[in-house]
């Protein structure tokens, strides 16, 4: 009751504090001109839902950490500008030289943060490190093509790969290819690594689990200077508090925003609303090795009982479209004409009789502890009802929750895939291979060969056309097993204050601050 009573004198607060219209800062909109002159220097403070679960990029299993250190501490032989296009990052220039060899000729000016040169040898030890069993990264199998990583000179490294892979450079240019400093690698060994060490233009300064982590400008810099001069990840759980945070002063910016809260910092003379449509959705999940899950018949029942539209517009407001699958319309191999089932409550009870549950059964259904999630799994409780399934929703901590999904702890759960590289085969092959099962992605614990035929087969293809055919059917075959329910298409929300310039999310997700100034 306490926790009550203040989370409601907050919201209170909050809304004698704001005044003035409504604002809204959309990521196509140009800024508009202000008379007040935007300095460098000073300190960002990014309030925060979670804290990262660790700050190494061979461990994350999650946007939300890697969000952290990405672009930021770590950066990878390439990125991607603001149009999501692949750009030079360490490396200057690149080139296939066959189907199984890519070459990349490096920058001579780059020093990691501890003043360790930059080079070859740098890359072969950080995929080195990341592809020993030893060690035991989660993220290994996101590069399982590499064979090697061969040092042609101080400033040339080819990956000599095992098979075709035609996607290589989206994965580079996401956190999993991020460099990191040789130094640090034989400090931590197979272990964490809690003090991340990179090229980037910031520099871990300190880490308080579960508080806050920090970071300083890096002066060193190759590339062009961060323009603040630190920037803290606070931790902070309830999202009135990190709204009025912003309100107060005490953040400038607060992430996620949840669709409930949006209407209170539009209405905000201090705070405006930050938005943008990522690669990634929604979804509902089914650990298809639980009964009754295993049976298809009962997720097809599931998914004919869920009626999308009023889950869209009651607990999303419209925010982010309806999802047919689990790639967001800007991912590449993006399937336009797939249908997700319809609502057909008669459908669903024939379905549940022929799977032998008639009077239907109980189930408990888990979810992070985020409002709209949270609303979303009492429409799905009461939904279901209409079908004799009673469901009991069980809420967790963020890092908790994706622990027990990666253990295969869960019947059904609600969830999200950002999808960090554009490209269909970070979600296809993450999410669904059998080999990826567990913390890689695939926490539906789902196995089909045909399946895994396709996607390995899309990976090899150098024709995009062809790639995109065999996402099709690869897609189709996850939706005829019922694996999962399509929500909606991600989009990025969070409450910046107006004296922000130079922010924006990825549509991978990933938080853009490098060129982020205080007025």
């Amino acid at each position: 009751m306490k926790w009550r009573l203040v989370n409601f004198i907050l919201v209170l607060l909050i809304a004698i504090v704001i005044t003035g219209c409504s604002t809204k800062k959309d990521v196509s909109s140009e800024d508009k001109k202000s008379d007040t002159v935007t300095k460098d220097g000073g300190t960002l403070v990014i309030a925060r839902l979670s804290d990262a679960e660790n700050l190494d990029h061979h461990f994350m299993s999650t946007i939300n950490a890697a969000s952290v250190t990405h672009s930021k501490i770590y950066e990878g032989l390439v990125g991607r500008d603001k149009n999501a296009e692949i750009k030079p990052l360490l490396s200057e220039e690149w080139k296939q030289i066959d189907d199984l060899t890519w070459e990349f000729h490096l920058r001579k000016d780059v020093n990691f943060h501890d003043g360790t040169a930059f080079n070859a040898e740098a890359v072969k030890a950080t995929f080195d490190r990341l592809l020993d069993p030893n060690v035991g990264s989660p993220r290994a199998v996101v590069f399982k093509m590499v064979k090697e990583v061969k040092v042609v000179d101080e400033f040339t490294v080819q990956f000599i790969l095992s098979e075709p892979f035609s996607p290589l450079l989206s994965i580079l240019a996401s956190h999993e290819g991020g460099i990191i400093s040789p130094k640090a690698i034989e400090k931590f060994g197979k272990k964490s690594i809690n003090e991340p060490n990179g090229t980037g233009p910031f520099v871990f300064e300190s880490w308080t689990p579960g508080q806050e982590i920090v970071f300083t400008k890096n002066k060193q810099y190759w590339g062009t200077k961060a323009n603040v001069d630190k920037v803290v990840f606070k931790v902070v759980p309830e999202e009135t508090t990190r709204v009025s945070m912003l309100e107060t002063g005490e953040a400038h910016i607060a992430e996620p925003l949840s669709v409930p809260m949006m209407s209170t910092v539009e209405a905000s003379s201090k705070v405006e609303v930050y938005r943008s449509e990522g690669f990634g959705t929604e979804y509902i999940g089914f650990n298809v090795q639980k009964e009754p899950f295993n049976d298809v018949r009962v997720r097809k029942a599931i998914s004919h009982a869920v009626e999308m539209d009023s889950i869209i517009k009651g607990v999303y407001n419209n925010v982010g479209k309806k999802a047919n699958s689990l790639l967001g319309s800007k991912v590449f191999g993006y399937h336009a004409d797939m249908k997700a089932y319809e609502y057909n409550l008669n459908e669903a009870k024939k379905l549940l009789a022929e799977a032998g549950y008639p009077d239907g059964f109980e189930t408990t259904l888990k979810t992070m502890d985020s409002k709209e999630r949270i609303n979303m799994a009492e429409v799905l409780q009461s939904q279901l009802k209409g079908i004799g399934v009673k469901v009991n929703i069980e809420v967790l901590e963020y890092g908790t929750f994706v622990e027990q999904a990666n253990n295969g702890d869960s019947e059904m759960f609600i969830l999200s895939w950002r999808n960090a590289t554009g490209d269909a085969d970070y979600n296809q092959y993450n999410l669904f291979h059998t080999n990826s099962q567990g913390a890689s992605g695939n926490t539906f614990f789902y196995s089909n060969k045909e399946v895994d035929s396709l996607i390995e087969a899309a990976r090899k293809e150098k024709d995009p056309n062809k790639r995109i055919e065999l996402y099709a059917q690869s897609q189709e075959l996850e939706m005829e097993e019922a694996v999962y329910i399509p929500v909606r298409v991600i989009e990025n929300l969070a409450a910046i204050t107006k004296d922000i310039k130079g922010f924006s999310i990825s549509p991978s997700g990933y938080l853009e601050i490098n060129e982020t100034s205080i007025k």
